[in-house]
């Protein structure tokens, strides 16, 4: 793995946890206005970023942050500042969660199709879910963004000067083994779009040994859905 940053495993992780946050979060604000994109598929992305976002920062506020004030109790200030933005990024997230992703059990994409036009009508039912949801969306990724560029000008030297690479090991197992398992596939292709591939490869090589056989399935199922989050699949 030759093409590794010379950089601690500390902010190699969280620079790549960052970047799928940020990949993801866009790709949802723009995927969600897409005609061609199932609502399903729609709502496993809205799911999967809920969740992950949500235990993301709920482990630095419970486990990373108490270890880097414990190590330099000057940054205490700073990181309140950081856990209360992650309290306004949960009132988006609960309103992107609440966006009901059901039409009344039909699958819009079949209306939406339909006919010129078809899917752009203010009437539409899946217009309705779209708009709803992409409204939601954006507000989450424009959270995001904002809050990682305050974030990481802060924590990035903090893991570096503060937390050895025992800590980190232990606080990354526990943030794997407690990530609820919500269309984890997207995770890894996510992670192979913003890392190298060695970077990734070193990611991917802490996972459960249960789970490491099921990765080929998993990048597979997920440059599927990808693509056609994006437009480019069917």
């Amino acid at each position: 793995m030759t093409d590794l940053p010379d950089e601690p495993i500390a902010v190699l992780e969280t620079r790549l946890a960052h970047d799928v946050h940020r990949v993801a979060t866009t790709l949802l604000a723009e995927a969600a206005v897409r005609p061609s994109v199932p609502l399903s598929t729609l709502e496993q992305l809205r799911d999967f970023l809920v969740v992950n976002l949500r235990h993301h920062h709920e482990s630095e506020d419970e486990d990373l942050w108490p270890r880097i004030v414990a190590a330099a109790p000057a940054t205490a200030l700073a990181l309140d500042e950081l856990s209360e933005e992650h309290e306004r990024l949960d009132e988006a997230l609960d309103r992107l969660a609440s966006v009901a992703m059901s039409d009344g059990g039909t699958d819009d994409s079949s209306v939406e199709t339909a006919g010129s036009g078809a899917g752009q009508g203010e009437g539409s039912t899946g217009d309705g879910v779209r708009d709803a949801l992409h409204r939601a969306a954006v507000a989450v990724r424009d959270t995001v963004h904002a809050h990682l560029a305050h974030e990481e000008p802060m924590l990035f030297p903090a893991l570096r000067n503060h937390i050895s690479p025992a800590q980190w090991t232990e606080f990354s197992q526990q943030v794997i083994a407690t990530t609820p398992p919500v269309a984890g596939h997207l995770m890894v292709g996510f992670l192979h779009e913003v890392g190298t591939p060695a970077e990734v490869e070193l990611i991917l090589a802490a996972l459960p040994e249960p789970v490491r056989p099921l990765l080929p399935a998993m990048r597979h199922q997920a440059a599927d859905d990808l693509r056609i989050l994006r437009g480019t699949g069917s």
